[in-house]
């Protein structure tokens, strides 16, 4: 009796879980897909479920798949019943002859950079590679470019140049960097880090005292005297990391957008106003939020504020201590500087 008891307690609830995992896909769902060449780990999670960073709750791990977390061109994206709900798993076909192939769990062995990726990377890497946000104190104590040859005052890719300051000597490679915009959080005030926007790199050489002989390898632009010098930091993003919620409330805005435009569009880069110290990590997905417009009641003649509405969302793939980067993954109306950042 108390087991019978207990399983009509527990059916309500069961069916609860259970409609919350259909809930999660969308209506025109396919039963299956074809992961093509240029997909990305959104774009497939966009087809089955109407929020793509609840695919990590979702994704059915097929153990006898090689790298079964990783998903490659020509893998077939299934949704199956697990106990009941709803999930989604992958099958890798296997060549069998020339035109024929077989699904099949098969542990062919693909390289993990074929796997896709959750982004699209090519408008995120460009970014990383040019770009650090540091402070103002590390700046100034950094070395810094002294003089071209014949006292000029800028160089390029090819010339070499003097550098003054405490070069590390383990160290061959070195980033030149520029001073940018130095952020300031619009509601607290509170500094929170410089830009500091890379242009090119030098080899260093010959050291006597405090100054080297340098060689610039790449120029993006013509180095000037008295531009700084930082150890070179070769850094891609990891391609294989899975959108998600923020595990902390947060609240934060858009600071600037990439070429220090106003206006936000669908995969342009953006730095946030919260960072590491607020619990973000590299992956987190945010819904931006467009403030509500202030506008006069007809009838009472009073002011009133309409409510925020969700325009977009953002997802975050580099994190400093009071900031990230983050790239624009869905944007229904244009995005602005100072829209808000919250929990999707």
């Amino acid at each position: 009796m108390k087991k019978l008891m207990l399983g009509l307690l527990l059916a309500p609830l069961l069916a609860v879980w259970s409609w919350a995992d259909e809930a999660a896909f969308r209506s025109d769902h396919p039963d299956e897909y074809i992961v093509e060449k240029g997909d990305t780990l959104w774009d497939i999670s966009n087809t089955f479920l109407k929020s793509p960073w609840l695919w990590p709750e979702i994704w059915h791990v097929n153990q006898q798949v090689e790298n079964p977390h990783l998903i490659y061109p020509g893998d077939v994206i299934y949704l199956v019943y697990v106990d009941g709900k709803p999930r989604l798993t992958s099958e890798r076909p296997v060549k069998l002859a020339p035109g024929t192939t077989k699904l099949s769990p098969s542990v062919r062995v693909l390289p993990k950079d074929e796997a896709i990726s959750t982004i699209p990377l090519d408008r995120v890497n460009a970014f990383l590679s040019r770009s650090r946000i540091v402070t103002d104190e590390q700046l100034k104590a950094a070395p810094y470019m002294l003089a071209g040859p014949e006292k000029r005052l800028i160089v390029a890719e090819g010339d070499y140049a003097y550098a003054r300051g405490d070069i590390d000597r383990d160290v061959a490679n070195y980033g030149v960097y520029r001073r940018e915009e130095a952020y300031i959080d619009p509601i607290t005030e509170e500094y929170l880090g410089t830009h500091a926007m890379n242009i090119g790199t030098v080899n260093t050489g010959t050291v006597e005292g405090d100054i080297t002989k340098v060689q610039v390898m790449r120029s993006r632009e013509e180095l000037r005297m008295g531009d700084r010098l930082l150890p070179s930091e070769e850094r891609t993003i990891e391609p294989n990391f899975y959108p998600s919620a923020p595990d902390n409330e947060i609240e934060a805005l858009i600071m600037a957008v990439e070429g220090g435009v106003s206006q936000v569009g669908k995969l342009d880069v953006v730095m946030v106003n919260n960072g590491e110290r607020e619990g973000l990590l590299v992956g987190n997905v945010l819904a931006v939020y467009k403030r509500g417009e202030t506008t006069r009641d007809p009838v009472t003649g009073e002011s009133v504020t309409l409510p925020d509405e969700r325009a977009g969302l953002v997802m975050v793939f580099r994190t400093f201590e009071k900031m990230s980067l983050a790239l624009v993954l869905e944007a229904e109306r244009p995005l602005a500087v100072n829209d808000k950042l919250l929990n999707p």
